[in-house]
């Protein structure tokens, strides 16, 4: 006997038009707010993808994540340890496992107990200074006065002073927007990691630099800071500035310095920096924590160089003794 037809009323809806991915591997990318959270975890997922298959060319598309249980997931702890890699850098591996296994979970294709056991690894435990180097006053003042009065030195000087003076990541500031700024409040309202939203605060020389650069930009809604051709004109889409990215904000980090003559600084250095500068005038850790966008003050306190200039000013009270032989009654 045939099934009775469905009589409906009215039209029926679309059917979707976007068709939703079922690889672990890709909903979790999709889950990630930012074009470079996405390239990073991609990265750590490949390579775990190779470590797992022993196949340099495989990519942790299609790798069969639901079936990692806590024995495999143990050993790939270990043998990303035993590669030689720093702490910080397993570590980042294992959230990116971790995260894997969960979207495994949530599209149904692990137990909740398969899930809970192989995910259950202990980080890689460590005590480093952080990555890095001070950015002394004197090399970002020559990398600024290597900076001309054309579109791309207006831009560039910009960009450094908002480096130096906020103290932001280089993919925050990628993201920056002209709406973001707010010149009466000298503020930018930066989103973080895991789109969290804070205001930075730009000095009074940090905001004549960059209405400068604005002169040049214009008002258009867009990108804060943009991609310029050769020729002095600014990339847009749809006359809309398109962003940097974080690599093209390190070029011109590098650029700018080479041509003052000054050694190599990365905008973590100058992350770095502003951390120092702050906790040696005596802002206190919360406020520096804030203002950084850090999820926990001990991630700031490690930039706290007091204790090491109370240290070194220790060794300082000491005395080499003088050069002389030893005489002998």
């Amino acid at each position: 006997m045939d099934a009775p037809a469905v009589v409906t009323d009215g039209p029926q809806p679309p059917a979707p038009a976007v068709r939703p991915a079922s690889d672990p591997y890709h909903v979790y990318l999709d889950s990630l707010a930012s074009a470079e959270s996405r390239r990073t975890m991609r990265g750590c997922l490949d390579r775990i993808a190779r470590v797992l298959t022993g196949d340099e060319a495989v990519t942790g598309a299609g790798m069969p994540w639901h079936l990692l249980r806590y024995e495999h997931t143990v050993r790939i702890r270990t043998v990303l340890t035993e590669q030689g890699w720093s702490p910080a850098y397993v570590n980042k591996h294992l959230v990116a496992l971790r995260r894997v296994l969960k979207e495994a979970w949530r599209l149904g294709q692990t137990s909740a107990e398969d899930y809970a056991r192989a995910a259950d690894l202990a980080p890689v435990t460590h005590t480093r200074l952080p990555a890095g180097q001070h950015v002394p006053p004197e090399v970002v003042g020559a990398a600024l006065s290597a900076c001309d009065d054309s579109p791309a030195g207006r831009r560039d000087a910009a960009l450094i002073a908002a480096l130096y003076s906020t103290g932001c990541r280089r993919a925050e500031v990628a993201g920056l927007a002209l709406a973001d700024y707010d010149p009466a409040a000298r503020s930018l309202r930066v989103r973080g990691k895991r789109d969290k939203e804070r205001l930075v605060y730009l000095t009074s020389d940090a905001i004549g630099l960059l209405e400068r650069w604005l002169a040049v930009r214009g008002r258009a809604a867009g990108a804060l800071f943009c991609p310029i051709s050769r020729s002095g004109r600014l990339r847009t889409r749809e006359e809309r500035p398109v962003p940097l990215t974080g690599q093209g904000i390190a070029d011109i980090l590098a650029r700018r310095l080479g041509e003052a003559g000054a050694g190599k600084r990365t905008a973590h250095d100058f992350r770095r920096t502003f951390i120092g500068e702050l906790l040696d005038a005596g802002v206190d850790l919360a406020t520096a924590q804030a203002l950084v966008g850090h999820s926990s003050p001990a991630t700031t306190a490690r930039y706290d160089r007091r204790p090491e200039n109370t240290r070194r000013e220790a060794v300082d009270r000491l005395r080499l003794p003088k050069a002389r032989p030893l005489t002998f009654n």
